[in-house]
């Protein structure tokens, strides 16, 4: 019998399902000193979570090009040897994962980490069975636009998570930052923001995000809204109308 397109939901992963807790920011500091690099100060690196690694450390940080592929394999080590287990998933992330796939929705990862990166960091704390799917960005971190092989962003990861799903019902992002925003509103679907990430004041607003919680039960219940009936319904047994 055929029970009609399944929702869906989209998540971004730091800032979002995981905080880094310093770990990206921290093994972005070390790799500018390795390199002799100036190392900006703490607003400066938070705004490197969210965009593509090489994007952000020409963009934001202005790191020479040359230079950036050896600035990325200093990161990748330190991350590896210290900056994954400084991560912590948000509190309420893993119940709201298990409600939604109780309420019939079919879960996806779309991230601008390394694929594989985002497999291992997700499995670390236990989530990775969560999903669906999991889509990231290539391998090599240090291509830049133009190369071959490069993937252009947020919205072709979205678009390539969604095209795996395949005929899902109605489907919807979060995240928490301009960039999963963007993405996903080139994919045609609207994006519910996480105050709990790394977007300075108004950057999700100024973006046009469908709306901002402020913890995951809020979450839950804004997906639920999202997505229609059947989820409300789900939602509202678990914790009361929505």
């Amino acid at each position: 019998m055929d029970d009609g397109p399944v929702p869906a939901v989209l998540f971004d992963l730091d800032g979002t399902l995981v905080d880094p807790a310093g770990g990206i920011t921290g093994g972005i500091a070390h790799a500018l000193r390795v390199m002799d690099l100036p190392v900006p100060g703490p607003e400066v690196l938070n705004r490197m979570v969210g965009p593509k690694l090489a994007d952000g450390l020409v963009g934001i940080v202005g790191v020479p090009e040359p230079l950036v592929p050896d600035v990325i394999a200093a990161y990748r080590s330190w991350y590896s040897l210290r900056g994954m287990a400084m991560s912590r998933v948000y509190p309420g992330i893993p119940e709201l994962l298990g409600q939604l796939r109780a309420g019939g929705v079919r879960l996806a990862v779309a991230t601008q980490k390394p694929e594989a990166l985002a497999r291992t960091l997700l499995a670390h704390h236990g989530l990775a069975d969560s999903f669906d799917v999991i889509r990231g960005s290539h391998t090599d971190e240090s291509l830049m636009p133009g190369e071959p092989g490069y993937r252009a962003g947020k919205a072709e990861i979205i678009g390539s998570a969604l095209e795996w799903l395949g005929g899902q019902g109605r489907s919807i992002m979060v995240g928490d930052r301009h960039q999963d925003v963007n993405g996903a509103r080139a994919n045609g679907l609207d994006c519910i923001g996480v105050a709990w990430g790394f977007a300075p004041e108004g950057e999700l607003e100024a973006a046009g995000v469908a709306g901002v919680v402020q913890t995951a039960e809020e979450l839950l219940q804004a997906v639920a809204r999202e997505l229609g009936t059947g989820m409300s319904a789900a939602t509202e047994a678990a914790h009361g109308p929505v």
